[in-house]
């Protein structure tokens, strides 16, 4: 399957450790494109990728994780050397099932907000009865519903999801993936997300898929989570420590769950300093 598939894939700086990011879910990996710029600046290798059925990469006819780790491992053979892989959410499990699979691609693993099992139907988990239900399938819903033939600009847009997505940063997030064809009348839009796949298996994204039989990461791993964000609660921490022993947990204070976009300052450093550590 992987040898018919290439990932869109983008790499800043010329010299030095690489790093690879892989985003989450309606992401793609321009997402990470300041975070790259300055880790590039620093003597790193960066390259940000897109999954399949997002950004500029293939679409495909499921969404799965192991398929997923089995496109990026692909990628990172090709690079040659070992690599930090940074994940977030979606792009955390898959950068997990990637660890547990082939760990001879990394030399150190970064994982955002994110934790190695399956989740409800609402997006983080408490124990509040009155939880809303996880906002991606309404997301997704908004989506779809938007008349791309109607639609004449962004702020049209941009009010189209208003009312499913009220966070102004989310709906710039989501939008992203919104592109238009061509320049000149008549020419329409189109997501760069395959919507109707994403839909049909999102309830496979909120599994984490049993690893190989007595998998462990040996290497070094870094966990990051927003310290208001339900989606890595400390009765997580044992299966971490069992798939990850070498997990050191990071929170950070006012963040949710788009820690590096809520706090990116604090993210970067965060990250530049386990870089130092484990690159010697």
């Amino acid at each position: 399957m992987t040898e018919d598939i290439r990932l869109s894939a983008r790499t800043l700086g010329d010299t030095g450790p690489r790093v690879v990011f892989v985003h989450g879910l309606f992401g793609q990996g321009r997402n990470w494109t300041t975070i790259a710029k300055a880790l590039a600046a620093d003597g790193h290798r960066v390259t940000l990728l897109d999954l399949p059925n997002h950004g500029h990469s293939p679409w495909t006819d499921r969404v799965d994780y192991v398929d997923m780790a089995e496109f990026v491992a692909a990628e990172l053979a090709q690079l040659g050397e070992p690599v930090t892989l940074v994940g977030h959410s979606m792009g955390g499990k898959v950068a997990m099932q990637l660890a547990l699979r082939r760990p001879e691609l990394l030399r150190a693993l970064v994982v955002v907000d994110i934790a190695p099992t399956d989740y409800p139907e609402s997006g983080g988990r408490t124990e509040d009865p009155d939880e809303e239900a996880s906002p991606f399938a309404a997301f997704i819903t908004a989506m779809q519903g938007m008349d791309l033939d109607r639609l004449e600009t962004r702020e049209d847009a941009d009010e189209a999801l208003r009312a499913a997505v009220p966070s102004t940063m989310v709906r710039s997030f989501l939008l992203q993936s919104l592109v238009r064809d061509g320049v000149g009348e008549g020419d329409g839009w189109r997501w760069r997300l395959n919507l109707e796949t994403l839909a049909r298996d999102l309830g496979e994204l909120r599994r984490f898929p049993d690893p190989p039989p007595g998998a462990s990461y040996e290497g070094p791993v870094l966990w990051i989570a927003g310290a208001n964000s339900t989606y890595v609660l400390d009765s997580d921490r044992p299966r971490m420590d069992e798939l990850f022993p070498t997990t050191r947990l990071v929170r950070v204070k006012n963040a949710g769950h788009w820690v590096h976009s809520e706090q990116p300052e604090v993210f970067l450093e965060t990250v530049r300093r386990f870089l130092r550590q484990v690159e010697g």
